[in-house]
């Protein structure tokens, strides 16, 4: 399977040290089988960062999800565990990681979602409410690979300056 990850730079080797720890599903490398989303992704971290838009291609050997790996696929739709765990996973009072698992393969949290987050932990909507609002929404999917032993699956097969 192709999957991308758009970015500003092109990436020798993945270092999962270097990911953001408050993320959908926590500090790891993140990417996605839309090409468009990743292009739009590398616009925007070249905007804010520098450098130039860049798509990198990597083929995912889907065997992992039938292997020794801890997995986690998540429904296409926005669900209330989804929901609990990009919410607990962007908390930023939670110091240690929430999970252990290898992948978690699920839809992206954007804006809407977000905002339907500040929602929830407000108290303006009930977690049923704040995540039904979502159902009918599509989000972008998106793998995280959060372990050494995941990325055995990747092979980069190409870069590109979008």
């Amino acid at each position: 399977m192709t999957l991308y990850h758009g970015t500003n730079v092109d990436i020798e080797a993945i270092d999962l040290t270097k990911g953001l720890r408050h993320k959908d599903f926590g500090k790891g490398f993140y990417l996605t089988p839309e090409k468009k989303t990743a292009i739009r992704m590398a616009q925007k971290k070249a905007r804010l960062f520098g450098g130039s838009p860049t798509l990198i291609t990597y083929e995912f050997n889907d065997a992992a999800l039938n292997s020794e790996l801890n997995v986690k696929v998540f429904p296409e739709k926005s669900c209330t565990e989804w929901f609990l765990f990009v919410d607990a996973n962007r908390d930023k009072l939670n110091v240690t990681p929430i999970h252990n698992y290898d992948i978690v393969i699920g839809p992206i949290a954007d804006d809407g979602v977000v905002l339907q987050l500040t929602n929830y932990r407000e108290g303006i909507y009930s977690l049923e409410q704040a995540a039904k609002l979502l159902q009918d929404k599509y989000l972008d999917q998106q793998y995280y690979f959060g372990t050494e032993r995941s990325l055995r699956y990747l092979c980069k097969t190409n870069v590109e300056k979008v």
